[in-house]
Order: C-alpha cells, then structure tokens, then sequence
C-alpha cells in the first residue's frame, strides 16, 4: 500500500475508532444511580400525609457495562486492583480500560492481517499476532507503570511527612489535624491519600477503615506498618506522639537502606554496559592503531 493509501484508511478510521470510543465510555452505570438517587428524593418529596409514599416509580436497572461482560472473570478485579494502586487517574476509569484494551488489540490486529495479506510469510504471522497480544496487555502495563511510580513517591515521602505530623502533634494539634495540616501542606500521592482518608472518616466511616482502606489503597509496605502501629495505638490507648516518633525515625533508617542498598547494587548494574558497550571500543582506540602497524610490518614478509 501506498503512503496516500494509509493517510486515507488512517481519515477513515480514526474518526470512526473515536466515535465509537465516546459512545462506550459513557459512564451509565454512574449515570443511571444518579438518576436512581433522584427518583428516591422526589419520591419523599411526593409523600402522603400519614407518611407513607404515594408510588414507587420504576426502579432504574443498573446496564452491565460491555467491558465488564467482555473482559474475563476476575480480571476486573484484578485491573481495579491496579488502578487504585495508580491513584485512579480521572482519564482512565475501569470501563473505558477494558473497552479500550480489546479495541486496541483489534485495531492491531486489523493492520496485522493487512500485513500477512501483502507479505504472507510465517514470521509475519509471529509479527502479527505478538503486536496484537502486545497492544491488548499494554493499558496494563502503563497502569502498573504508573502504580509503581506512585508507590515510590509514597516510600520517599512517608519520613518527612511523618516529621511533620509529629512536630503538629507535640505542639497541641490532634492526630487528626495535624493529618489534615500535612495534607494540605504536602504535594504528592501521599498528601492526596491524607486527605482521601479524612473524607471518609468525615463521611462516617470509621476510623480504624479509613487508615485500612488507605494502606489498601496505596499497597506500600512502609504506609501499610504505620498504620497497623496507629491502629494498635488507637485500640490501646498509646500516646501517639511517641507512635509518631519511633515510625518516622524507623522510616528515615528505611529510606537510608534503600539508598545504600541501591549505590551497592551500581557497580554490577555498570558491569554490563561497560562489558559490551565501553571496553569494546577502547580496546579498538587503544590496540587498533598497533594491530594495523603490525599488519603493515609483516605484510611483506608473508
């Protein structure tokens, strides 16, 4: 196929592809329990005056969103997984991932069979169908990317802000507020789960959940012990400055470990690349000039 051919299929399928993109990814399950919430506040609105309710409307079914029927049973799970890891960017909902994820690999797979159509060869069939399952797994692995971004932003910043909790602690501030006060001063992933966490103990979900559900949320070790140790400090009655005071020191030796762990695992990292990438073109630089002047020497004698 000519150039002018791909610029006129890419004209006919990109607008299509995004048409069809806007119309799956409608959130209508969100959309129909809105609704659902409506009907049940007009309903009070419409009451009897002994109390009880004229007529219940119909009951809004909530559809089963067609990336949930096509995806495999507990794989959404299992992506959810992912995206609450990933902070659940607002461009990547649960329903548009798994649409997206069999429209891109049948977008792939279309310009496969282009491909062994023109060339029909058994490496271009290898060729084909590796890019098609390439391109089905690759929303997971940007959102698995993302997730192990964020939770490295978390291990950097629990030390410091744990200083910070402390410092408000000590000074006469609530755990709670001085939760509040590094949320809203911090920047970052693990302010955001601060201030997530405060929500929904503000929404009357209890206390011990709330740190549960964001040591679930965030899947970070270090976040994950501090929180058992605020929970054992809540049900026990320790004061929670000193639970403050040994979490950020044993964080901050956690966080020098890592460091040291890291510069001891550099040299072998550097072997490698200095192995076949560096030596190899020294040795050219260094024995080439040598080897071409002994070449010449005995060029007459043999």
């Amino acid at each position: 196929m000519t150039a002018m051919a791909w610029l006129i299929v890419g004209l006919i399928v990109l607008p299509s592809s995004y048409i069809v993109w806007s119309f799956v990814s409608i959130d209508r399950s969100g959309l129909a329990a809105v609704r659902t919430n409506l009907g049940r506040d007009r309903e009070r609105l419409v009451a009897s005056p002994d109390g009880t309710s004229v007529g219940a409307g119909p009951q809004v079914k909530r559809a089963v969103p067609l990336g949930l029927r096509l995806a495999p049973k507990g794989y959404a799970g299992w992506l959810d997984k992912l995206l609450a890891k990933a902070g659940r960017p607002s461009g990547w909902p649960l329903e548009r991932l798994l649409i997206a994820k069999p429209a891109l690999a049948l977008a792939v797979g279309i310009l496969g069979i282009v491909l062994v159509v023109r060339t029909p060869t058994s490496t271009t069939v290898l060729l084909a169908a590796s890019l098609t399952v390439l391109a089905y797994f690759v929303p997971d692995i940007l959102v698995h990317g993302r997730g192990a971004e964020r939770q490295k932003a978390i291990e950097l910043e629990l030390p410091n802000t744990l200083d910070q909790m402390l410092i408000s602690v000590e000074a006469g501030l609530g755990f709670e507020t001085a939760m509040a006060r590094a949320g809203q001063n911090g920047k970052g992933p693990l302010a955001a789960e601060l201030i997530r966490t405060l929500q929904d103990m503000q929404a009357g979900r209890s206390r011990k959940d709330a740190y549960l559900a964001m040591a679930e949320r965030a899947d970070v070790p270090d976040l994950r012990s501090f929180v058992r140790a605020v929970v054992q400090a809540d049900v026990y009655g320790i004061a929670i400055a000193n639970v403050l005071r040994l979490q950020a020191k044993q964080m901050r030796v956690k966080r020098r470990q890592r460091a040291e762990e890291k510069a001891m695992k550099l040299p072998i990292k550097v072997l490698f690349p200095l192995m076949f990438c560096i030596l190899p073109v020294l040795f050219i630089v260094i024995i080439g000039p040598a080897v071409i002047n002994v070449m010449t020497s005995f060029a007459g004698v043999f």
